[in-house]
């Protein structure tokens, strides 16, 4: 039984033999990192992660697991186990970032401005959507830090409770903000 397939328990199957060990524990980190790869790397971009960081923390992630499995550590939940690593990870990289901008500054200091494509078919289109874009980046970007990340978790498939875990807070408050986050949104859209 791999951990794909006891995933309901949240736990890696016993492993058998001293020599099958490392082989088998390596092909279920394998597994899991197929399984999870994309998901960690969308949530680390949400969070504001450049892309190449990105991977990079993905990859420490998955080596932490790989580590924590191999001394025989908790196998419960890993895939709450997965985010939070890539959380805190993320946190330290968005540190860093941050040092590294107040000590060399932004691309506004040498005059270069960031733009996006507009994917709609003509001009009117494109300015609807536009508008309707901005004002719903605005009011995502008005949303406290926290709940924005809550917001993230959610959109990877995580449940409140493992939210809950990822960011440790109650499981009451994950549903209160995310309710709020998500009425904001909307109303945001329906403008």
């Amino acid at each position: 039984m791999s951990v794909l397939e006891d995933e309901a328990v949240g736990r890696i199957a016993p492993i058998g033999a001293a020599e099958g060990c490392l082989s088998r524990l390596e092909q279920e980190v394998t597994g899991l990192f197929d399984q999870f790869r994309e998901r960690l790397l969308r949530y680390l971009l949400s969070m504001g992660v450049g892309a190449a960081d990105g991977e990079e923390i993905v990859q420490e992630v998955f080596l932490a697991l790989f580590q924590h499995l191999r001394r025989g550590k908790s196998q419960r939940n890993l895939r709450a186990w997965l985010f939070q690593v890539a959380h805190n990870l993320g946190l330290k990289q968005l540190s860093r970032m941050r040092r590294a901008k107040e000590t060399l500054g932004g691309p506004e200091e040498f005059g270069l401005e960031l733009r996006r494509a507009d994917p709609g078919p003509n001009p009117e289109d494109q300015l609807a959507w536009r508008q309707r874009q901005q004002r719903f980046v605005r009011v995502l970007r008005a949303l406290p830090e926290q709940d924005r990340r809550q917001l993230s978790l959610r959109a990877e498939g995580l449940t409140y409770r493992e939210i809950a875990e990822v960011l440790d807070i109650s499981v009451g408050g994950v549903s209160l903000s995310l309710g709020r986050s998500l009425a904001r949104l909307g109303r945001a859209l329906k403008e």
